[in-house]
């Protein structure tokens, strides 16, 4: 197996390209459906395309790197390239879509040489289900690489689809505390539709060109550059890579801001740029977000452990962070078979460390793991939640981590972070890192996208990065539209990354007329990937629930190993199967505001039987039969609905 840090040095032998003009190189996938074609312009810079199956996807893009001492957008040759080499990782995941996972690419790096002599060095990966490209610079003659800006563009035809959620303003929104991923999206729109908010927008970003699908993201994030998104380019349907906004930058215990942007006197190695690429069923279904990213850390994983988890906050807000009510849904998780209870925000306020260890102990006795939440914050923003500013420095983490992990604390929730800079990229990694060190699993809230984090910190169980269930029960205009965006989220937000939505109401939401059926609430629970999925049902809600439907929530796997897209389309429906061990689950929803009717061919699970629950007459009732994998099912789900189903 070849690791992804060192494949720049064992690529082979490289050969001179000859002229500043060059003939387009053509890359293409292990079976040949996916082509890429890198090749200097008449104007002397750098670009690419990408076919599939001999259709134009990606049309002619820029590629170019500019740091302060050294101008890769312009006055480029390509001075040498290497041979084609095959790649292969075979690699396994707790948080995902799959367990076993096995990428094959193949691979081919291009030397860069700009017209004072200074080199760049571009690495391509083409895989049977996308494309990837990472920059990086080693040339000894430049001393510090300081970035500048890169020149990466995504060219679509002008009659391209997509699906895109708006990057916020830096420090706006509730204190100050965007950017947060926490936007609805611009579904089904013409390329080269501007941002509502103005600032691009964020990964993923879905595309549907000449019924090819992609999605456009970035991987293997180590700590050393920013974060980026997605801005309008110069041409019609052209998307360019821009870098994050000035405020997003860590500040220290000091009142010291972090860098903004990547910068290194060594090597300056950018993250993988990503396309997911082909039918849906193949995006659906694709890995590629942690393909790219780099192994797992050494570390000792007996404490990780994927599940499901109780939340009293996502419906009953800040009073209900007491002692008692922490205690109550202690045992809410133990009768649901729950793995834990999530303590949020002033729980050192309202309960403190002492009767914080009384709890520990208590839900131990009942095999229930204690989460609890911290303020991620130092001065970026204006929030007045605690514990706040524990964490912003190594000493005060491994203090703070010290005393949990003595308590028996399994796992901590942080929120409120300050954007994509450089510097926030870090300390995240930095948290990870000690968290690891001290046995907690992590969860991140009011952040950045994972970007395949789970992958290299098995720590890492889930990361907010969407708005969540809590909007939808803070504001009807956030509650109406929750259907739709739920469905486009699983096709973008969730395609790669574990995704923290908190799903799942029955019973009413204080102010708020829920539009969502039952049924569509109980398939979030199957359809969502997140390591641990926090639970929003309160246990007056949960009362409501006939007992198949709690059986199914307590049996509900914590991992899966295999997924299959069965239909469906971003924003309208979806249906999914996902296995774990000898069962497979099966869940739909239907966003559109039309009954939608699906008959499912079962037959891929092989000869099982099992059970199947949708609506029952009315939108808060459920239904429940026995089925087997011999007979075809037709399902007619109203608008809003859902359904399950378990084969074994």
């Amino acid at each position: 197996m070849k690791k992804i840090g060192s494949y720049l040095v064992m690529l082979g032998v490289f050969v001179l390209a000859g002229c500043s003009k060059s003939a387009p190189e053509l890359l293409t996938s292990p079976d040949k459906q996916i082509q890429v074609k890198v090749f200097v312009t008449q104007q002397n810079t750098l670009a690419y395309s990408v076919d599939r199956a001999s259709q134009p996807v990606i049309l002619e893009s820029d590629l170019g790197l500019q740091l302060t001492a050294a101008d890769f957008t312009q006055g480029v040759a390509i001075d040498s390239r290497s041979s084609i080499v095959s790649v292969a990782d075979d690699y396994t995941m707790r948080v995902g879509k799959k367990s076993k996972i096995s990428y094959q690419a193949n691979e081919q790096t291009f030397i860069v040489k700009n017209a004072q002599q200074q080199k760049l060095q571009i690495g391509f990966r083409v895989s049977n289900d996308g494309v990837a490209f990472r920059y990086s610079v080693n040339d000894p003659s430049i001393a510090q690489k300081q970035f500048v800006k890169e020149t990466t563009s995504f060219n679509f035809s002008p009659t391209a689809k997509a699906w895109l959620q708006p990057m916020s303003v830096a420090q706006t929104g509730w204190s100050n505390t965007n950017p947060s991923y926490e936007e609805h999206y611009q579904a089904d729109v013409p390329v080269g539709t501007e941002s509502t908010l103005k600032q691009g927008w964020v990964f993923p970003a879905l595309f549907n060109a000449a019924d090819h699908w992609l999605a456009i993201s970035e991987t293997g994030m180590d700590g050393t550059w920013h974060g980026s998104h997605l801005q309008l380019g110069e041409k019609p349907g052209e998307y360019t890579i821009v870098p994050p906004q000035t405020p997003e930058v860590f500040i220290s215990a000091k009142g010291e801001k972090g860098a903004l942007l990547a910068n290194a006197t060594d090597t300056l190695e950018s993250p993988w740029r990503i396309i997911a690429l082909g039918s849906l069923a193949q995006l659906m279904e694709s890995t590629l977000g942690t393909d790219l990213a780099a192994p797992a850390i050494p570390i000792d994983e007996g404490f990780i452990k994927p599940g499901h988890s109780s939340w009293s906050w996502a419906i009953l807000k800040d009073d209900f962070t007491t002692f008692d009510v922490q205690k109550k849904f202690i045992d809410y998780a133990a009768d649901m078979h729950w793995d834990y209870t999530l303590i949020d925000a002033d729980w050192d306020k309202k309960i403190g460390y002492e009767k914080l260890q009384e709890l520990v102990d208590y839900a131990a006795q009942k095999n229930i793991g204690v989460l609890v939440w911290y303020n991620s914050s130092g001065d970026w923003n204006e929030t007045p939640y605690t514990p706040k500013s524990q964490l912003i420095s190594h000493e005060l983490r491994v203090a703070e981590f010290s005393r949990l992990q003595k308590i028996g604390v399994k796992g901590v929730k942080i929120d409120f972070f300050g954007g994509d800079g450089q510097s926030f990229m870090q300390y995240y990694i930095d948290i990870l890192q000690d968290a690891a060190a001290h046995e907690l699993s992590v969860n991140f809230h009011g952040a950045t996208l994972p970007r395949g984090w789970q992958r290299t910190y098995p720590n890492l169980m889930t990361m907010e990065s969407i708005k969540g269930f809590e909007f939808t029960t803070f504001s009807q205009a956030d509650q109406d539209p929750v259907a739709a965006h739920v469905v486009t989220a699983l096709f973008a937000r969730n395609l790669f990354d574990p995704m923290d939505y908190t799903p799942m109401a029955f019973g009413d939401i204080p102010s708020i007329k829920r539009v969502t059926e039952n049924s569509f609430e109980l398939a979030e629970s199957v359809l969502m990937i997140s390591g641990i999925q926090h639970f929003a049902e309160i246990p007056e809600g949960m009362a409501t629930a006939p007992e198949y439907v709690k059986n199914f929530l307590r049996d509900l796997p914590r991992e899966w190993d295999e997924v299959k897209f069965i239909d469906g389309y971003p924003g309208k429906f979806v249906v999914i199967a996902r296995k774990a061990g000898d069962a497979w689950y099966i869940a739909g929803i239907n966003a559109e505001s039309e009954a939608k009717t699906l008959t499912l061919d079962l037959s891929f699970v092989g000869d099982k039987t099992g059970e199947l629950i949708t609506s029952g007459e009315a939108e808060r009732d459920f239904s429940h039969e026995e089925i087997d994998s011999k007979t075809p099912q037709t399902i007619t789900l109203r608008p809003s609905a859902g359904f399950v189903m378990v084969l074994k």
